[in-house]
């Protein structure tokens, strides 16, 4: 249990630079589970094989390459997971907060004019 804290407070605090090469490890490691080589994903991807090899290498991507070589990898819920559909209207919740009957007002104490 504490080492999952520890581990999910040092995800938090990755940088950028550590993400990429996270994500790049992710990728790698998904084409090779698809029995696919640098070239093969490059070509399904409309990428070029370099921009493959800089992307799993985590030296940087386009989100657009990104985009490209997941679908590819046909890991659609990673992009998905980015991006969660929205449960919750923030117009309903401000429609429910004023259907809500008003709060009765303080008696106010009147000042005497004298």
């Amino acid at each position: 249990m504490l080492r999952a804290t520890i581990l999910s407070v040092v995800n938090l605090r990755r940088t950028v630079d550590e993400w990429e090469v996270v994500v790049g490890e992710q990728i790698r490691s998904t084409r090779l589970t698809a029995d696919l080589d640098q070239r093969t994903l490059a070509a399904r991807a409309d990428v070029s094989v370099g921009a493959v090899k800089s992307l799993e290498g985590g030296k940087g991507s386009s989100l657009g390459t990104l985009i490209r070589v997941v679908r590819a990898l046909d890991r659609l819920e990673w992009l998905e997971s980015l991006a969660p559909p929205i449960t919750v209207s923030p117009l309903r919740m401000l429609a429910a907060k004023r259907s809500d009957p008003p709060r009765p007002r303080r008696a106010s104490r009147r000042r005497s004019l004298t």
